[in-house]
């Protein structure tokens, strides 16, 4: 495996908080209020890795969480015809990428939370405190337009994952979208009562901040396991 950090475009000078323009049409951040070409840098990154370092271009995933989650789906609408899959943490898709069409069917990973302070699994306006960063789609559609652009069956394959952590007030479910006939899959895992929180990741702020962080899976093996177990196009 080749592992690639990009970063995105700091808020102003000197600056440590850093972000995507992942499609929203909001000013508060440098990156969308200067319309930064994301998509662009992060296509010249994959060409630069492949050139330099002989990474396979027929297998390039993506993942993030929050604003890289939502960046992520962007790249999926935009930048499909190099990236193979992309797996989204604590996202939603934004309305304004609801009109896209990516120029080739792309598996997606999508794992939201159902008490999410911030990124609200029901839909509507994200916001951190008095600060509003636009608007996103509920879970459910956004797994409905992801399942509808791979041209797969809207028929789940559902699973209650093990409660390895009786005490953390999470529980997992599982959907799985696929096809026999097709190499594309779309998988939602719902963290039920988990908060902006990455599975089996720190509790980098207080559960009254953030809320809970589930015990019940890693996040991270889980998209390597997913990323690996894609099937050649």
């Amino acid at each position: 495996m080749i592992l690639v950090y990009p970063e995105g475009i700091p808020d102003q000078a000197g600056s440590t908080k850093h972000h995507w323009n992942d499609g929203r049409r909001f000013q508060t951040w440098a990156a969308h209020r200067l319309d930064v070409d994301d998509v662009g840098f992060i296509s010249k990154v994959i060409d630069q890795v492949v050139a330099l370092y002989q990474g396979d271009p027929k297998r390039i995933f993506v993942t993030g969480a929050s604003n890289g989650g939502l960046m992520s789906y962007r790249l999926a609408c935009d930048l499909s015809e190099k990236v193979r899959a992309v797996a989204a943490m604590i996202a939603n898709l934004a309305p304004e990428l609801s009109d896209c069409r990516p120029a080739r069917p792309i598996s997606v990973l999508i794992m939201n939370r159902t008490e999410d302070p911030l990124m609200p699994y029901q839909g509507g306006e994200i916001t951190f405190g008095r600060v509003k960063l636009g608007q996103v789609l509920p879970a459910a559609e956004t797994v409905k337009f992801w399942v509808a652009r791979g041209r797969l069956p809207d028929r789940p394959e559902m699973t209650l994952e093990p409660d390895k952590d009786p005490k953390d007030g999470t529980r997992v479910r599982r959907e799985n979208y696929s096809a026999e006939s097709s190499p594309i899959q779309v998988v939602f895992y719902t963290i039920e009562g988990g908060g902006h929180t990455i599975p089996g990741g720190l509790q980098y702020l207080p559960e009254k901040v953030i809320g809970r962080t589930s015990r019940d899976l890693d996040a991270g093996e889980v998209i390597i396991n997913f990323f690996l177990s894609q099937r050649k196009r």
